[in-house]
């Protein structure tokens, strides 16, 4: 039976190369900015219907969640979140702000630390990834949001509602200070069109002319 999903094995895989070497650049990034060794786990990409998102998160993450949210725009269109445990937002604030600050400094700073490190870890990804596709994307502003994976996988278009997700799960650590997180992309079925002629494009100049005819 053939897979409903837009994009076959082959072309999952070198979205997951690409995603790998994205999130590592962003990391280095992140490093610059705390001082600090930042250790990151290879990622999983999946690609899962909305409603199999959040069910994902809710079973994993019970508690409350924070997510930093920006829109890209280009020759795919979609939305991109770093979510984690509300619970450790303030842990990723210590690394980033320092942890001689006083806790009242720190819930002064959450905002700004948090919307820096995800404008950080989201656009030197998702950047990395369209240089390598050979195209180019425009990131709107990060902003941070509360609450459950309902609400953020509910968010007013881009994209359209009842469209993938892209999935992508990673474990990130902070000298000692141990934060899972999850990046999610969220495109409507254009965007997936035109991403998969895109990593087409990619492989076939990566692997000198091979490419996948599992679609065919």
């Amino acid at each position: 039976m053939e897979t409903p999903l837009p994009l076959n094995a082959l072309e999952l895989d070198a979205l997951t190369e690409l995603v790998n070497i994205g999130v590592s650049g962003a990391a280095t990034g992140l490093r610059e900015m705390v001082g600090q060794e930042i250790i990151l786990s290879v990622p999983k990409v999946e690609l899962l219907a909305r409603e199999s998102a959040v069910a994902i998160l809710r079973q994993s993450e019970a508690a409350r969640l924070v997510a930093v949210h920006q829109v890209f725009e280009g020759d795919i269109t979609g939305r991109a979140m770093l979510i984690f445990p509300e619970a450790k937002s303030l842990e990723i604030v210590r690394a980033v702000a320092g942890s001689e600050l006083s806790l009242e400094d720190i819930m002064d700073l959450e905002h700004e630390a948090l919307a820096e490190t995800g404008n950080i870890i989201l656009n030197g990804c998702l950047a990395t990834i369209a240089n390598m596709l050979e195209r180019s994307l425009k990131m709107s502003l990060p902003e941070i949001l509360r609450g459950d994976a309902a609400q953020f996988f509910n968010l007013p278009p881009p994209p359209e509602s009842g469209d993938l997700v892209l999935f992508v799960y990673i474990n990130f650590a902070v000298q000692n200070r141990d934060v899972k997180g999850y990046i999610a992309m969220l495109m409507d079925m254009p965007s997936l069109a035109a991403l998969k002629v895109l990593l087409v494009e990619f492989i076939e100049r990566t692997a000198g002319g091979l490419s996948s005819d599992a679609d065919t």
